[in-house]
Formats: structure tokens, sequence, C-alpha cells
């Protein structure tokens, strides 16, 4: 598929940190990759000779943070000769690209969830995405209807369902200050392991605490001016705070 422009969009919610969401590559090694890299979404765009013009044709836009978190985000690229604009839930970032662009270099091939084997972008990570996609538009063609139709222009590899599996999890809203879960006969253990995930409009809060005996270790975690902070106790030490 060939157009003077072009406008791709898409909703995701990923399981993973990491993943290619979408690739497109040419025969001279030039490609655009939209890769989620640590919770973080990377568009890289490698136009024109990098060998005689490395600097002028390469371009990285980073947008969005926790994108990991297993909600819906949903992505916007647009470009028109050299001027691209990429929007990551309605936050967009306007940006040329230099070298030449020509929209014959690039492979009338575009993948979703990862790279061709025979790709040749070797500086990536080469992971696929683990998640799910909705919405896929390219230029107003659905393209997850055309795969679920099995239409001849689309190819799917490896497991892939046309559903998305909603996580399992069991909230809990603590609806006043006075409100706590409590789990009793902790005590006397020398490791403790816990996780958790929280939402809070409040910048101060306690979010986890071990009462402490005289003679035992406790702790301390809690929002301070919206950073999380841990007091560690120690019998006969001077109370210990760490920032993260």
């Amino acid at each position: 598929m060939s157009a003077l422009k072009d406008v791709i969009s898409l909703e995701f919610k990923a399981m993973q940190s990491d993943g290619i969401l979408l690739h497109r590559e040419g025969q001279n090694g030039d490609h655009i990759t939209l890769e989620l890299i640590k919770g973080k979404l990377s568009l890289f765009i490698n136009l024109g000779d990098t060998k005689t013009h490395p600097s002028n044709a390469q371009v990285n836009i980073t947008l969005g943070s926790l994108l990991d978190d297993q909600h819906w985000h949903s992505v916007l690229i647009e470009h028109f000769n050299n001027q691209v604009n990429f929007t990551v839930d309605k936050h967009t970032h306007h940006f040329h690209a230099k070298g030449e662009f020509n929209y014959l270099d690039l492979d009338y091939e575009l993948s979703f969830g990862g790279i061709p084997v025979r790709g040749k972008s070797g500086t990536l990570s080469r992971r696929n995405f683990h998640g799910c996609f909705e919405n896929i538009y390219y230029n107003g063609v659905n393209i997850i209807d055309l795969a679920r139709r099995h239409k001849s222009q689309i190819y799917l590899v490896g497991n892939a369902s046309f559903s998305c599996l909603e996580p399992q999890m069991v909230p809990v809203t603590f609806l006043s200050s006075s409100s706590y879960l409590a789990l009793t006969g902790t005590s006397g253990q020398e490791e403790i392991f816990m996780s958790f995930q929280f939402r809070t409009w409040n910048k101060e809060g306690l979010l986890l605490s071990s009462k402490p005996h005289q003679a035992s270790d406790g702790f301390l975690l809690y929002l301070s001016d919206g950073k999380i902070k841990i007091s560690l106790h120690k019998p006969g030490k001077v109370l210990s705070d760490i920032t993260a």
C-alpha cells in the first residue's frame, strides 16, 4: 500500500514494559519503528544514507511513561513529506524529519507487534509486543478487521486471538483517613516480601507500616510531597530514611 500521506492510529494495552508496536522497513535500511522501552514509547525514523549523513537521517522521539500499566493507550502517527506528528494519549510532538523521505524506499509492508525475521534493524531490541491492540487503522483501513476476515493482504504470525483478556484484579478503596487493612501474626519473621499497586491524588499518606516491638525491627512506607519514602527502625540505631 502506498500513499503520499501516511496516517497510522492504534490503541494498545501492554503486559510488558518492552516490545515492538510497529515497524516498516525499506531495502536500503530506511525504517520507521515504534517501540515500547521501559514503559515509554519511542518513535525511530531512519531515512536516507546513514553512512554519509548519520546525524541528519535519524530521529528518535520518546513520549509517555508507565505505558505498561495494562490500561488502554492511544497512538497516532501522521507524516506528510518530511513533517511528522507523533501523538500518545493526546500529547503531540511535531517535528521535521531530515533526509530524503521517499515513500518508494519503504517496503509496502507494515508489521504490528514485531519485526519480520528478514528485518535489518539490528539496533532494536527485537522483543515482540505482548498485549492487546485495538482500532489499528492505516490510512482509514481497519487492519484488525482485515485480519479477522483472513484477507490475503494480511498474515498473522505466532499465537494471537481476536479478544483481550482483562487481568483479574481485586482492588480496595479507602474512603476515609481512618480506613486501613491489617494483617496480623506477622511478627518474628526474618524476611518480608510485599508488592502492591496504588493510585492516589494525595501527595502525603501512609502506605504500609509494621508495628515494631521494643526489640524488633520496623518500617514505614509513605508518601511525602509526592515521593515514596521508607523509614527503617532498628533497635539501638538512628532511624534511617530512604527516598525513591
